[in-house]
């Protein structure tokens, strides 16, 4: 990994997009430092350093948002709205007729689709900036904390709507750096930016792990964290690139004077097809019962089994659920992603074929009995990958969002291997270019 980036520094064109990522990294790392007008930045350092790190129900946002959230900041929703609006567009893609005719014309559709991601990410960054300023206008962003009613003095309706804009301004700014990023830089920018949120928490965090452990002044805890941490990015990358390559074989063709076909490649089918989707699925549906009870009013039954159960992540309760949410939403992303019946399809109509296997709908039912099989054990991985870190370091009192946690080593090493792969592939087109000419 570091050669590449090292031989992309000795390339000027590749040194250029290197440095103009750089630069646009900065600009977003300064924008999550900027509070919005309306706020009491000393009350909210206050409920921040009372927090110590128990962050709610919005440690899972103020984590891609690389903290700017609890701050208050133009982009205190980071990337969130911008994710949330591709999954629910790649959703409705399966749904509606015309997303998917327009997914099917290339990159025109694609273009197209592009477009309504964008206004949907306004749409849900309006929403859940409105969402926000109400939260924190009525204390409960950082319940217990002293000054928790004083982070907004002034709530009139021109405040609150200056605030809501501001954030929406905030994160149609980040949704631009991204594809600059993508455009001018070296690719891959909402995935670039979403890795820079995760990672601006290491270092804290890491310290604070420190600063609590008893042992040796703390060190042995730090060390023992950096060993699980190095530990179970090793096994993401192993699980990471592991496929089963499914053998395909294309008859030969003639087409006027001109043969085609005749050739052999396979199928890439990932063990973890879906990604890290699942375990934000399962993340998001979870915090949605703690959100109600914590915005009724009373004190009922079940906002009291709610506040035992499911608002701790070491609960019993809890990490069943999410592990069982985690394997439903694994199959599912997988269901609508994955399509057998469209790639047996295009098999067909280009002449290839499975060994074994007849074309059409034989081929269909056969990747279908591949896809669930290996399904399995990538939706176990995947709840094991989010549960165990958790488990494990909030014993040295981390808490369930702590970098080496599961969703942040998954999109962490995600987003760095296809970085590399990325800087590798336009290394290797331009020795191609090099040797023509």
């Amino acid at each position: 990994m570091l050669t590449a980036f090292v031989n992309a520094f000795k390339t000027p064109d590749l040194r250029k997009k290197l440095l103009f990522t750089l630069g646009m990294i900065l600009l977003y790392r300064v924008g999550t430092h900027v509070p919005i007008p309306g706020v009491n930045y000393k009350a909210v350092q206050t409920c921040v350093n009372e927090a110590s790190g128990n962050q709610g129900l919005f440690g899972l946002v103020n984590l891609f948002s690389g903290g700017a959230l609890l701050q208050i900041t133009i982009f205190a929703l980071g990337i969130l709205p911008y994710i949330t609006a591709s999954i629910i567009l790649q959703l409705l893609t399966v749904v509606i007729p015309r997303l998917e005719a327009l997914k099917k014309e290339g990159q025109a559709g694609n273009t197209r689709i592009t477009q309504y991601t964008r206004y949907l990410t306004v749409a849900l960054a309006v929403l859940q900036g409105t969402g926000l300023v109400a939260t924190a206008r009525s204390g409960a962003l950082f319940s217990g904390c002293s000054v928790a009613s004083g982070i907004i003095p002034n709530q009139s309706i021109f405040t609150t709507v200056t605030m809501v804009i501001c954030m929406t301004a905030g994160t149609a700014t980040v949704m631009w750096l991204g594809e600059l990023i993508t455009d001018r830089g070296i690719g891959n920018g909402m995935s670039i930016l979403m890795f820079i949120s995760i990672a601006a928490s290491f270092p804290s965090a890491l310290w604070a792990i420190k600063e609590q452990g008893t042992l040796a002044d703390g060190w042995i805890e730090f060390g023992a964290v950096i060993l699980v941490g190095l530990a179970m990015v090793g096994l993401v990358v192993f699980v990471e690139q592991a496929q089963r390559r499914i053998p395909v074989q294309y008859a030969k063709r003639m087409i006027g004077r001109r043969s085609y076909g005749g050739t052999a490649t396979y199928i890439p089918v990932k063990v973890n097809q879906a990604g890290v989707i699942p375990v934000i699925f399962a993340s998001s549906l979870l915090s949605i019962p703690a959100l109600v009870a914590q915005f009724s009013g009373g004190d009922s039954v079940w906002k009291r089994w709610i506040a035992q159960n499911l608002t701790k992540g070491d609960h019993p309760i809890y990490i069943v659920l999410y592990f069982l949410l985690i394997v439903f939403f694994a199959f599912f992303y997988v269901s609508i992603s994955f399509n057998p019946e469209d790639v047996a399809d295009n098999m067909k109509q280009y002449g290839g074929f499975i060994p074994g296997i007849r074309a059409g709908r034989p081929t269909a039912t056969y990747l279908s009995y591949v896809l669930n099989r290996i399904t399995w054990p990538g939706s176990l991985y995947l709840g094991v990958i989010a549960l165990v870190p958790t488990i494990a370091l909030v014993g040295f009192g981390a808490s369930q969002n702590f970098p080496f946690g599961g969703t942040s080593i998954l999109i962490i090493v995600g987003v760095g291997l296809e970085t590399v792969k990325q800087i590798e592939s336009q290394l290797q087109q331009r020795s191609y270019e090099g040797f023509l000419r």
